[in-house]
């Protein structure tokens, strides 16, 4: 699996250095409506009212699920936190009388298809959690900049909540040259896509 995204990236990469006639992407992409999405590796506090013992920070497993007292397993990716709390109100239901849960993120990671994904000639390649409203210019500062032999103008986006229809972005005239109308926002599940220059 990683092998087929590698050569896709490659592949990607390759195409992007020497055809980047895509069109530009859009300025803004971001959603009013977006509600965070739970991921494998999160934590999360589960705040039970008038129940401080059942009440605890809780890891996200590999699988998605999570374990707290008395709930021995419980499917918590892919809901946002209101959707988990509802869920644990009900599985404890059975134990406490009318229970009042809230559900609060505290290390943020999201599933796969929410995260940002840098590939190519960034300074540090990486997958970023995704937050709304986030730009273009939040990526490439956590990712530090462009290596020296990247083909900034050249980078695109392919956005897979669009049926990874692809964009391209002006990272060099963003960075180098500071243009901020060069940074655009990002949408969750997005890959920024950085070739190398050949000259």
């Amino acid at each position: 699996m990683r092998g087929a995204f590698a050569a896709v990236v490659l592949g990607l990469l390759s195409a992007c250095a020497s055809t980047p006639d895509f069109p530009p992407a859009p300025v803004t992409a971001g959603t009013d409506d977006y509600s965070y999405i739970i991921g494998p590796g999160d934590s999360v506090n589960i705040i039970v009212s008038r129940n401080p013992e059942l009440s605890m920070v809780v890891p996200v497993r590999p699988d998605g699920k999570i374990s707290t007292p008395l709930v021995d397993e419980l499917v918590a990716q892919g809901k946002n936190p209101q959707q988990l709390a509802r869920e644990v109100e009900q599985a404890l239901a059975k134990y406490v009388r009318d229970p009042v849960v809230t559900v609060i993120v505290t290390n943020f990671i999201g599933p796969y298809s929410e995260q940002v994904r840098v590939v190519g000639q960034a300074a540090k390649p990486q997958f970023l959690p995704y937050k709304q409203k986030m730009t273009l210019l939040d990526v490439m500062i956590a990712v530090g900049g462009l290596t020296d032999f990247a083909a900034g103008n050249s980078a695109t986006i392919l956005r897979s909540s669009e049926g990874n229809k692809q964009y391209s972005v002006r990272l060099k005239d963003l960075i180098s040259r500071g243009d901020i109308s060069a940074n655009v926002e990002m949408r969750p599940g997005d890959i920024l896509i950085i070739p190398q220059s050949y000259f």
